[in-house]
């Protein structure tokens, strides 16, 4: 299964560098297009929100025709839409297109998520190689605006990241179609339609994860959206460190997922998410009262912070449900990351622009933060998911 474990590794790669490049995309596209920053962040909104649509409409799919045609499908969609970028040169169109290959990325991403169930034999390492695939996603995060800030300084298109993610999508698409999948648990009928991911959406335990989801995204997107537009006017002595800001944010949050996939299981993980989201929320304060000349040094470094908690989250979420439902709920998690992921920029950006700076936008976030930290200490506290999870280790994973 070592073939198909590297083939969801560089997936989550592939897609990490269009969506983790919107922070450097953004400022071309409101010199281009002369747009307000909550207009140009429709780049972050466009794609987050065909995510979401995919996540909550299409995340079933991977329960009803198995991992990997939900996959190939995703990946297809994702491929077609990136080359698209080449075609056309209006605001309207570049909105459409990444709405789609949001979709795309959603149907892929929900078959994906499926698919580390069916390859996990406990909900620790479950949690562990979600860590390790999101991992791979960091990487990509630091790949994706390197090659975007080397075309920008050539004079080229920062289309050229979308052919290029798109030619590897057709090379993924080739592999997918060749590899052989774990068997996949078949949903009961009842499982197979959207009906069940309502019913999922109601459930307390996905609500919880989701609502967790939502409020860490919020977090991490002030980071990768917003950070470059408040740096971007910083005159001090560390300017050379201030161009690198975003480049060490997602080294560090790499980093830090692959160390996660030891330190979850050596430490418990409600323990370890509760103390690195109080660290998180420190740097955001730090940044608010600090202003740019303390955010170019804090906002980097709660990448390291930030890097195990969204895998986890995601994962345990996952895990609270049969292998048969994993797709479904990792829809419904997804659909409220993507949402957080539309909704915290943009609010960032009404109150940036309301108030006349981008520093504004990080007070709110900082409450995201805080409210963040406040959900994961009482999840430390009270544990209310461990019984549940040692149940399905000895029903779904032995």
């Amino acid at each position: 299964m070592s073939g198909i474990k590297a083939l969801t590794f560089v997936m989550f790669m592939v897609f990490a560098m269009t969506t983790d490049s919107v922070g450097i995309i953004i400022p071309e596209i409101i010199k281009t297009f002369r747009l307000s920053l909550t207009a140009a962040g429709t780049f972050q909104y466009a794609t987050m929100a065909g995510i979401a649509i995919a996540g909550f409409f299409l995340g079933h799919l991977a329960d009803t025709f198995g991992r990997k045609p939900t996959i190939v499908v995703g990946l297809t969609l994702f491929a077609v839409a990136s080359y698209l970028f080449a075609a056309g040169n209006s605001f309207l169109y570049f909105s459409i297109l990444l709405a789609l290959s949001g979709i795309g990325i959603g149907v892929f991403k929900t078959g994906a998520l499926a698919l580390i169930g069916d390859l996990s034999k406990s909900t620790t390492e479950h949690t562990s190689l979600m860590n390790t695939v999101e991992g791979f996603f960091g990487v990509g995060s630091i790949i994706g605006p390197a090659i975007l800030a080397r075309l920008l300084a050539t004079g080229a298109s920062w289309k050229g990241l979308y052919i290029l993610a798109g030619t590897i999508c057709v090379v993924l698409i080739l592999i997918a179609l060749r590899a052989e999948y774990p068997r996949t648990v078949k949903a009961s009928r009842e499982s197979k339609d959207l009906r069940h991911t309502v019913a999922a959406m109601k459930n307390r335990y996905a609500l919880a994860f989701s609502l967790g989801a939502f409020l860490y995204v919020a977090t991490e997107a002030a980071v990768y959206v917003w950070m470059p537009t408040l740096l971007a006017g910083y005159k001090g002595s560390a300017a050379a460190f201030a161009a690198y800001s975003i480049s060490i944010f997602f080294i560090l949050r790499a980093a830090g997922r692959f160390m996660g996939a030891w330190l979850l299981e050596s430490f418990y993980w409600t323990k370890v998410l509760a103390l690195f989201s109080g660290v998180i929320l420190i740097c955001f304060i730090g940044t608010v009262i600090g202003g740019p000349g303390a955010a170019l040094y804090l906002l980097p470094a709660s990448g390291l912070f930030m890097s195990v908690i969204y895998p986890s989250i995601n994962s345990k979420g996952i895990s609270c449900f049969p292998k048969s439902e994993h797709g479904a709920v990792a829809g419904v998690i997804l659909f409220f990351t993507c949402i957080s992921a539309v909704v915290g920029p943009l609010a960032m950006g009404v109150v940036s622009d309301a108030l006349g700076h981008p520093k504004y936008g990080f007070v709110l976030a900082t409450g995201f933060a805080g409210l963040l930290f406040l959900g994961l200490l009482l999840n430390w506290m009270f544990d209310p998911t461990r019984e549940l999870l040692r149940q399905l280790d000895t029903t779904e994973y032995r």
